[in-house]
This record gives C-alpha cells, structure tokens and sequence, in this order.
C-alpha cells in the first residue's frame, strides 16, 4: 500500500467516524484500522526522510571533495 492510498483510506475513515456514519459494532474495527494506516503512514514518512537525508550528505559530501 502506498502512503497516499494508506492516507486516502484514513481521511475516509476519520470522515465516517466523525459524521457518525458507522454502528456502535463497527467503530472499534475502524479504530484498529486507522491505527494501523497510521503506522504505516509514520513508518513510510520517517523512511522517505531517512532517504533524503543521505541523498543530501551525498551531495554535500561530493560538493566538499569537488
């Protein structure tokens, strides 16, 4: 799942629940749901900046040594 299909899903999953859409039997379902996209957005976020943060030493690494 890509982040922007994880943050689609949870935007959708916040609107039902904030508008009152889902039964009583049905919230603590969405309520795991929505942890997990958050895991999962969080993880994808701090591994995309992870990877710019080196591409960024990279550059100033090869910057220095020009």
């Amino acid at each position: 799942m890509t982040y922007t299909e994880a943050y689609e899903e949870l935007q959708k999953l916040v609107r039902e629940i904030e508008n009152g859409d889902i039964s009583v039997d049905e919230l603590s379902a969405k309520v795991k749901r929505a942890v997990s996209l958050i895991q999962l957005c969080r993880a994808k976020l701090s591994a995309t900046e992870s990877e710019v943060n080196d591409i960024l030493a990279q550059l100033s690494n090869e910057e220095e040594d020009a």
